[in-house]
């Protein structure tokens, strides 16, 4: 579906001074560049300046790694229906050594068949955390037991951190990438 982006780019004549420290800012840490989860946010430099370092931290520098983190990012993706998220991350976690047949299968909302033990354990507790809206005992637990307790944290972290860019996103209606990975609706 195409919707009209509601808050596409904005030009960079249009950037205040804040604007240009936070987009200095994120340019020039590991993304590189502004992707599209942060044009929304450009609105709010404050709010911009807090989020991508929260998302820095948790996405090149968790407790879990990021083979785990990107499974836990498109568990997010999958769960708010976030076509940008999933786009950009399917294949870096397949990249990251996901199996593309268990990323298939997160996307068709089946459950994988083929994931590593560590990895079954993320979309256990992912799946719990989005769909109960918290964690069973056995699967904190094990959780706990494997990551440890800065682990388990990242890990609610990531959740919750993709989870804020789904609702920014999925409400901006920001358009997705196109990587040739595209989210089943």
């Amino acid at each position: 579906m195409n919707y009209p982006n509601r808050m596409p780019a904005l030009n960079e004549s249009e950037w205040d001074s804040a604007q240009k420290e936070q987009i200095q800012e994120m340019t020039s840490g590991p993304r590189g560049r502004v992707l599209p989860p942060f044009e929304p946010l450009l609105r709010s430099p404050e709010m911009l300046k807090h989020a991508q370092r929260l998302g820095e931290y948790l996405r090149y520098s968790s407790a879990i790694g990021p083979r785990l983190t990107e499974l836990a990012i498109l568990m997010t993706a999958r769960h708010w229906n976030q076509s940008v998220e999933w786009s950009i991350h399917a294949p870096l976690a397949i990249t990251q050594g996901i199996k593309a047949v268990d990323v298939e299968s997160i996307n068709k909302k089946i459950e994988p068949t083929s994931l590593q033990a560590d990895e079954r354990l993320i979309y256990q507790f992912c799946t719990e955390l989005h769909e109960n809206k918290c964690v069973d005992d056995a699967t904190w637990k094990s959780a706990i037991t494997l990551f440890g307790e800065k682990g388990v944290i990242d890990l609610i972290g990531v959740n919750g951190y993709y989870t804020f860019l789904s609702m920014v996103m999925n409400a901006a209606q920001t358009p997705e990438v196109d990587t040739g990975f595209k989210l089943i609706h």
